[in-house]
């Protein structure tokens, strides 16, 4: 049995080890509710730790993933639990419609979904956050990389009752200022050029009515589209985890952003 939630995963050795006392070893827990708890108390019988690995997510919240899942923790994407009880993920679709437009980038790039980069617009004063196979945001004005990785509170907490400190991670408010507002632009398609093995991701607007804006500063709502290029680095995952670097490139597309993802370079 592995009806965990959002899922765990042993390793064979310890499968094995499992395995020769599972069967007794669940009988002296006849309290305990669900796989997950009888295999972490048979692990500690064991004497084996239990490491926690942010790509599985037990996503017992309501309303919107948006925020979630745009500032992914760097670690692959495994599973995500509890997608009936929120709204589709991608919008104007349903469900498994959502679901099934990440097979576009999965099929593409699978190790790199979800992963969050963040570049500046210089000469605009933008802060642009992607989070690879699924969304790019423009916001107004200059926000530090470790604002932009907390989660955006898109979403409602799983016991109506609990206010947003019943969150068990940092997550920042939705600001009220109509200014600081992202734009959001959801992925479209993807593809890859088998000369350059050079992926492709169309992100389109989505657009909701928000209140004008006094500054004086461009106006991101003029950008429709986002193009975001990468090369996968299918050895990602076996190297210390390191967040992607991206860049905004210039291009002469009227309503176009067009941007570069991919290991940071730094110059000193």
């Amino acid at each position: 049995m592995a009806y965990g939630g959002g899922g765990f995963a042993v390793s064979y050795p310890l499968a094995k080890a499992l395995a020769k006392m599972q069967d007794r070893c669940i009988e002296r827990y006849p309290g305990l509710y669900g796989s997950d708890v009888r295999i972490h108390s048979c692990m500690a019988e064991l004497g084996v730790p239990l490491t926690k690995e942010p790509g599985f997510h037990q996503y017992d919240v309501l309303g919107n993933l948006m925020g979630l899942l745009s500032a992914h923790p760097v670690a692959p994407l495994v599973s995500i639990h509890h997608l009936d009880k929120v709204e589709p993920i991608f919008p104007n679709v349903n469900r498994v419609q959502a679901l099934k437009r990440l097979d576009l980038p999965i099929n593409l790039n699978s190790a790199a979904l979800m992963q969050q980069s963040v570049c500046y617009d210089k000469t605009r004063s933008w802060t642009v956050s992607v989070s690879w196979g699924y969304t790019v945001q423009i916001h107004r004005g200059i926000f530090s990389v470790r604002e932009m990785e907390m989660p955006a509170r898109t979403f409602l907490n799983w016991y109506k009752r609990a206010d947003y400190t019943g969150f068990s991670f940092n997550t920042r408010p939705v600001t009220r200022n109509p200014c600081q507002k992202p734009f959001v632009y959801y992925l479209s398609k993807a593809s890859r050029d088998v000369e350059t093995n050079q992926t492709t991701c169309v992100h389109v607007q989505h657009r909701v009515s928000n209140p004008d804006c006094k500054w004086k500063m461009p106006d991101p709502s003029r950008i429709d589209r986002v193009e975001v290029y990468k090369k996968p680095d299918t050895n990602s995952w076996d190297k210390p985890p390191r967040r992607n670097c991206c860049r905004v490139l210039p291009t002469k597309k009227k309503g176009t952003m067009v941007i570069d993802v991919g290991v940071c370079v730094w110059r000193f």
